[in-house]
């Protein structure tokens, strides 16, 4: 094994969809429709049809034989071709009738991906549950809110996972459209049917025998656009995944701990430093996550094929189709976990909400001033010159006769309470909740 698909990276049921024997038998089962179609026809005698769509999977047909006659003739899908006409007896000569290679490729592919994605839209509904669950938990937990790294105004952690609620929503419409488009198709070498009797409903029917769709046009491939699309949706979603697991990661950090990891009792961080409780899962998630980005451009790439079709898209799509489903599976099922065991450090959201002595409320002291009489600009920049002094915040802007002249120590106090300064955080939650 070389690579780590093969036995680190996805479920046993993902990888399954896409390793060779499977992907042997999604090809076999396109040979065996064709045949079924054909015959039910009147195309070729039904007892071929019958025998060859008994006979098309690898229950008859063995890897191994295949790839023993393709060392010899340097073609995959003739490989499989022959291999099946053996099994086939005197009805071998009916095998492949009228097909072209990418027939056959372009509908198992298609097969692969409807599968795949059943498993992604299974997940995906399990982090949609798990996410409503945590945004209605943590509906009103007010927490300090960073930008570029710094204290904000106070937000909550119902917004937090609202957000990635809604994100998770959107991946899932895009999902669904670039699933709604998957396609198989029984054209031909340059889609024109000409090798087929009845092509248009031959098509019909063998995309009616295998349960998928067929493309209305192609050329000797699927156009790819189709492909580029699904790699991008996959994507996509990986980066809210990239996205959720930072968030958490920088959260773990020691001085803010707010959130983190659940960590098993056996469970070792580090190798030298037994103290350590690493969030290695939002780690993997977040570096996994670069390969699928990575994928979106040669899949794009793989587009542009010289006239009705040459050969640069195929070794290329052997690589990126089952990393990234399998790699996307990985960090679904591992975002699922951290969500489900996450510890969350209540005492330590309020220790950081006063950290800075609450200068992150300094916009709502400077609204109080303009509501007093003061000018916008001229409360902006009182507010920002005490925020620049040493000292706790609070005791600073007690001490400047500007704002004490217009606001009383209740009236600052009162400001200065973030658990009064979160706007609309709770109803918008429940809206994106009540979706």
């Amino acid at each position: 094994m070389i690579h780590p698909i093969d036995n680190r990276y996805g479920s046993p049921e993902m990888r399954r969809i896409f390793d060779e024997e499977e992907r042997l038998n999604k090809m076999l089962l396109v040979e065996g429709a064709i045949a079924k179609a054909h015959s039910e026809l009147g195309h070729i005698p039904k007892k071929a049809g019958g025998e060859i769509f008994k006979k098309a999977n690898i229950n008859h047909v063995s890897l191994e034989r295949v790839k023993q006659i393709e060392s010899e003739i340097n073609h995959d899908i003739m490989a499989l071709v022959l291999s099946l006409s053996e099994q086939c007896g005197e009805y071998g000569k009916y095998v492949h009738l009228g097909a072209t290679s990418n027939d056959i490729n372009d509908s198992a592919t298609a097969l692969q991906f409807i599968e795949a994605f059943q498993i992604v839209f299974s997940d995906l509904s399990k982090l949609e549950l798990i996410l409503t669950k945590l945004s209605k938990k943590y509906r009103d937990t007010v927490c300090v809110g960073r930008t570029h790294g710094q204290h904000a105004i106070p937000t909550t952690y119902g917004m937090k996972f609202a957000i990635f609620l809604d994100e998770i929503r959107r991946s899932k419409d895009r999902l669904e459209f670039s699933y709604s488009n998957i396609a198989g198709k029984i054209s031909g070498a340059v889609g024109t049917m000409a090798s087929y009797k009845d092509g248009p409903e031959l098509q019909k029917k063998v995309g009616e025998i295998l349960g998928i769709k067929m493309a209305k046009i192609s050329n000797q491939v699927v156009s790819r656009d189709i492909y580029a699309d699904v790699m991008f949706s996959l994507a996509s979603l990986a980066s809210t995944l990239d996205k959720l697991a930072l968030e958490i990661r920088n959260l773990q950090r020691t001085e803010i701990m707010e959130v983190a990891e659940g960590f098993g009792k056996k469970q070792v961080g580090s190798s030298t430093m037994p103290n350590k409780k690493n969030p290695v899962t939002c780690e993997k998630i977040c570096g996994l996550a670069r390969v699928l980005y990575s994928n979106v451009f040669p899949a794009l790439l793989n587009n542009p094929l010289w006239h009705e079709r040459d050969l640069t898209n195929s070794s290329c799509e052997r690589v990126i189709h089952p990393e990234s489903f399998i790699l996307l599976d990985e960090m679904l099922k591992g975002t699922i976990k951290v969500l489900s065991d996450l510890v969350f450090y209540e005492s330590n959201v309020k220790r950081n909400l006063s950290l800075t002595g609450y200068s992150n409320l300094a916009e709502v002291l400077m609204l109080k001033l303009v509501e007093k009489g003061m000018g916008r600009q001229d409360a902006h920049e009182i507010m920002r010159l005490v925020s620049m002094k040493e000292g706790r915040f609070i005791d600073n802007v007690k001490k400047d006769p500007k704002i004490t002249d217009l606001l009383s120590d209740t009236e600052i106090d009162d400001a200065l309470n973030p658990e009064k300064y979160i706007g609309y955080a709770r109803e918008i939650v429940d809206d994106v909740v009540g979706k």
